[in-house]
């Protein structure tokens, strides 16, 4: 073999090897993610599966409490990880395998040619040759060994005396040999190669010796093959082709086919060999898989890298190391994903939990004090009905006697009565019947007596069932739904008050006041009546007792006693509902406390653990598939970290490449963070595109980790812009495109919090991109933490109780820039010496001077951006409609003056 051909096979090797370790190191940080993964998930069941169980959160079983993995994901995470990867060799004969092993080890160690004293026929003819398995070792050593068993006690010619290429005696099986073990042995070959440091290598045996199942046993069992074919002839055979449609089916993995050169017989056929593996289905069809370059594009419809066909080894670098690179990473691009997409689900799940705790805190002590306000409304509404509509009841009780007297005659003399003996001449047989039909026609009278008034003072009332009532039933039932603790005492009991307070079902039965002063009344009538002999029971002598009864009724006693049950009914139910509320308060404050503790936790631990996983999971995903980018010339720098140009990465070009290097779990969790709500975000016009992540571990020499982020390189930033000279269109358009950037921002639940100069970049249009999401958050993960660049903070970020108003603070400072066409910062500001001084004077009110050159409207709008009470400045839907009416009538009318002046000259 020529020296350059040992050179070149050399660098394969080396190219292979790189491979390998990045492989392998791949699988260490997956290995780790998973392995952090599952002892974060096992953690959270096991601090909120009580919680859960028990009833006493706001999260629903199979949240917080009951994530994990799904079981086909984590069989598969698994798999993945525990896979160890090999090189397997396959071949049309041993001399076509051989030549193949020693170009990727880059030295002659089988023998081939004539060394090697015959070939294969295409059915494995007589050759009985062993299968071979390369290891690492310090010491180059042969040996015999049953797989996954034991090693043979044999002598071997290679270890008798010293060898360039192992001898054949060594490699075959000889036709005396009797022990079985020794027949299935394979050769154990350990050298000292950096290749086989970082995987193994298997060169199958010939087909007699041991079938292709048998012989790929170790590689269907946690292993990653590279499968390569060499070929030696110009077509392959049936029986070749059947044992290679079975390999396809135990090894659902591409297959590299290399056309290794033969020393005899005429050249091959240019396309013969690709234009049969076609046909027979081994090479995909196409074009893409040509005999002399790098492989083709990965299939869109399986997901993996196509068999590939090489035609001699000379070219084989260009093909094989990006054949390895592809089949070696492609499940791990898989595994990457799935754990990704796990953890953004996870994260959402942490986030949107946030928001209903952050929720649940602001509501609910609202919803108590509405509660109590609304009741106590109530309650006064009532008592003043019962202190002034006296008078009224007196009157309806006049009315409904008057209106309801011929009525209650008639049916009192139409009554029959039970439980009375009489005679057959309608005469009563004793004192005690006469007293018992008295009852009786009393009885009819005060029951339709009761009904009728208490119908119409539940009438008087009625507006307020709706209005009061049902406002404070909803209220009322969701703070119980929130609190299950009290669900089974409180809820029945407020409920219970409300139905006996607040729904006025009057009905004067026989222990109220008002019953019992309606029988003292008509007991009178007993007594004014007199006679001799027991008088007949006719209808007349019914009629003149209902009469008497009615007449001796005295409607203002009635109605006094009616408002002044009405009241100590109202009293008692006010004090039991008061009573229940705090009862009812009590139960929230412990809930809220622990909700508040949760929400904190899911806040600063939960979600920014998850969330630097999830970064750790997809920058690995993008690394493997578009590999570390370049970094170019120095953009820029900001407070924590370095912009760098980058030609072209994963398709993108060119790019900005954003180096940061936490130096603190805070800081990557931020960092973490940022990059989750960044890129689950829909891409918008309006916003800088983020393309990936990957991150370094190999940073100041393996001393520190830094994330870098890729991201769309726009022209400059609107720093920059300034200073170089805008026009007032081109300044009123950027502010129209901030505006929609931060708006869309606000409509999927963030806020920027850093909007200022150099967080706007412009285009070769000077259209504006709002970029650096470092301050991002949703405002339900927001700690309370002031953040921001001082000139551009709003005063109420430095108590730590602030929401998406600030970002509207901050575009009426950047609007006060832009109306003035200049970087030079506003008087106010420039007089203060430190940043304290400045948050001190902001705080005091202090805001940008108006400049002469300023429009009224864009005045007043900037003014009201910047108001010092949140719930004065206006909402951005607002402020667009605003800047475009501004933007119509200075740029329009300055467009018309500038045509008429060109059309005067």
């Amino acid at each position: 073999m020529e020296r350059g051909g040992v050179q070149r096979m050399s660098a394969l090797a080396r190219e292979l090897t790189r491979v390998f370790i990045s492989y392998n190191k791949a699988s260490h940080l997956l290995r780790k993610n998973l392995k952090e993964t599952n002892n974060f998930f096992r953690e959270i069941r096991q601090n909120y599966s009580n919680i859960c169980s028990s009833g006493t959160s706001d999260l629903e079983p199979g949240q917080l409490g009951c994530i994990s993995f799904p079981r086909k994901d984590e069989e598969f995470l698994h798999g993945i990880v525990a896979s160890v990867p090999y090189i397997l060799v396959l071949g049309q004969d041993c001399a076509a395998r051989y030549q193949l092993l020693n170009c990727l080890l880059g030295e002659k160690l089988l023998p081939v040619g004539s060394d090697l004293g015959g070939t294969c026929g295409p059915g494995g003819g007589a050759c009985k040759r062993r299968k071979l398995c390369f290891n690492y070792g310090r010491q180059t050593r042969l040996s015999l060994a049953l797989p996954g068993q034991y090693e043979l006690v044999h002598q071997l010619a290679a270890n008798c005396s010293r060898w360039d290429t192992v001898p054949l005696q060594d490699l075959e099986i000889q036709e005396d040999c009797e022990d079985s073990a020794q027949r299935l042995a394979e050769l154990e070959i350990t050298l000292q190669h950096p290749l086989l440091q970082e995987c193994k290598v298997m060169v199958v045996p010939c087909s007699g010796v041991q079938s292709i199942e048998d012989a790929l046993g170790d590689c269907t069992r946690n292993a990653v093959p590279v499968v390569l074919y060499a070929l030696s002839r110009d077509r392959v055979s049936a029986d070749e082709a059947a044992a290679l449609h079975k390999l396809l089916h135990l090894l659902p993995f591409p297959v590299c086919y290399v056309r290794v050169p033969v020393s005899s017989g005429p050249p091959p056929e240019p396309g013969a060999l690709q234009r049969q593996l076609v046909s027979l289905g081994l090479l995909p069809g196409g074009a893409g898989n040509c005999a002399c370059g790098a492989p083709s594009q990965t299939h869109a419809s399986s997901g993996k890298p196509p068999s590939v066909l090489g035609e001699g080894l000379d070219r084989l670098h260009r093909l094989l190391v990006p054949f390895a690179r592809q089949v070696l990473s492609g499940q791990q691009v898989e595994a990457a994903s799935r754990l990704d997409e796990l953890h953004c689900k996870y994260l959402d799940l942490f986030i949107n939990q946030a928001f209903d705790m952050q929720r649940d805190l602001q509501i609910t002590p609202r919803r108590l004090e509405y509660t109590h306000e609304k009741e106590c409304e109530l309650f006064s509404s009532l008592m003043d009905i019962a202190n002034r509509k006296q008078e009224e009841i007196k009157e309806m009780i006049v009315e409904t006697l008057s209106a309801m007297k011929e009525q209650l005659l008639e049916d009192a003399a139409n009554l029959e009565f039970t439980d009375v003996i009489m005679s057959s001449s309608g005469e009563t047989v004793s004192t005690k019947d006469i007293k018992s039909c008295i009852h009786q026609i009393q009885e009819l009278i005060m029951v339709r007596l009761n009904q009728t008034v208490a119908n119409k003072l539940i009438s008087s009332v009625d507006y307020l069932r709706e209005s009061c009532v049902g406002t404070l039933e909803r209220c009322l039932s969701s703070l119980e739904k929130s609190n299950t603790e009290a669900h089974n005492v409180t809820s029945n009991h407020l409920k219970q008050i409300l139905n006996a307070a607040y729904h006025v079902e009057m009905t004067f039965q026989s222990g109220s006041n008002v019953s019992r002063l309606v029988w003292e009344q008509i007991k009178q009538i007993i007594q004014r009546l007199s006679w001799v002999n027991p008088p007949s029971i006719t209808a007349e002598w019914k009629r003149k007792v209902a009469q008497d009864a009615i007449e001796s009724l005295s409607a203002a006693k009635l109605a006094r006693s009616i408002c002044s049950q009405f009241r100590t009914r109202l009293n008692s139910s006010h004090d039991a509902f008061a009573a229940s509320l705090r009862q009812l308060e009590e139960g929230h404050t412990d809930r809220l406390g622990r909700t508040e503790d949760l929400w904190v936790r899911v806040r600063k631990d939960h979600a920014p653990r998850l969330a630097r996983l999830s970064l750790e999971s997809r920058s690995l995903r993008d690394t493997l598939l578009h590999g570390k980018p370049k970094l170019g010339r120095e953009l820029g720098r900001g407070q924590y970290g370095v912009v760098y140009l980058c030609d072209s990465w994963g398709g993108h070009y060119p790019c900005a490449l954003k180096s940061v290097v936490p130096p603190d779990d805070k800081h990557w969790n931020d960092l973490a963070l940022e990059f989750h709500y960044t890129r689950s975000l829909h891409k918008h016009e309006r916003l800088v595109d983020l393309h990936g992540s990957v991150i370094d571990h190999t940073y100041a020499d393996g001393s520190s980790i830094a994330v870098l982020l890729i991201m769309e390189k726009l022209h400059r930033d609107l720093y920059t812009g300034l200073k170089a000279g805008l026009s007032l269109k081109e300044r009123l358009l950027i502010a129209l495109d901030v505006v929609e950037g931060i708006r869309f921002l606000h409509s999927q639940g963030l806020l920027h919090r850093d909007i200022k100069l150099k967080n706007v970049l412009l285009d070769k249009q000077n259209r504006a991109k709002i970029t650096d999401l470092g301050f991002c958050k949703p405002e339900a993960m927001m700690s309370g933490s002031i953040v921001g660049t001082p000139i551009h903070m709003a005063p109420e970020l430095f108590t730590g109780k602030y929401d998406h108003s600030v970002d509207v603070y901050a575009f009426g400072i950047l609007f006060w820039y832009l109306c003035s066409g200049s970087v030079k910062l506003p008087e106010a500001f420039e007089k203060c010496s430190s940043k304290d001084q400045l948050w001190t004077n902001v705080r005091k009110g202090s805001r940008p001077e108006r400049l002469p050159t300023f429009d009224e409207e864009c005045w007043q709008l900037m003014d009201a951006c910047w108001n010092g009470d949140p719930l004065q400045r206006p909402l951005l839907g607002i402020v667009q409609p605003r800047l475009q009416s501004i933007m119509g009538r200075l740029c329009d009318g300055a467009d018309q003056k500038s045509a008429s002046l060109e059309d005067s000259n």
